[in-house]
């Protein structure tokens, strides 16, 4: 009687084992009748206020000691990496020591109507040919 219990108990196992290979992702070697369906990507975010965004948080994307002048900023762009906004931002800035640096430029990357990420510019990012508006 023990035996049999066991049998049934490994066999009920071995079909519950089983029984999570029924499905199979959108991008396994099956049939196509067998495969799971594929989600939907996520809808696309609306442009962001870069104005808004900048001018409240102007801390985070200069240092305060910097005290930026003349901040401008260029239209948001979708970020090719990601799924978010990237936008150019450019001040007059001047160093710790009190003397000026000139015009400085930045790449913010916007996402979810936060600034998320900021970085110089590089030749690559196109900054350069941008049209920029005051704040």
């Amino acid at each position: 009687m023990r035996r049999i219990i066991v049998h049934a108990a490994l066999m009920a196992g071995g079909a519950l084992v089983l029984a999570g290979c029924g499905f199979a992702d959108s991008r396994s070697p099956v049939p196509e009748f067998m495969r799971a369906k594929a989600s939907d990507p996520p809808p696309p975010e609306a442009p962001p206020d870069v104005r808004r965004l900048v001018r409240e948080n102007l801390d985070s994307v200069f240092v305060a000691t910097s005290n930026p002048r003349q901040v401008r900023f260029s239209p948001p762009r979708r970020d090719l990496h990601g799924s978010g906004w990237t936008a150019c931002v450019r001040a007059e800035l001047t160093s710790a020591m009190g003397k000026p640096l000139g015009a400085q430029t930045y790449r913010v990357t916007i996402s979810s109507g936060a600034i998320i990420d900021r970085r110089r510019v590089e030749p690559e990012d196109n900054c350069a040919s941008e049209s920029y508006e005051p704040i």
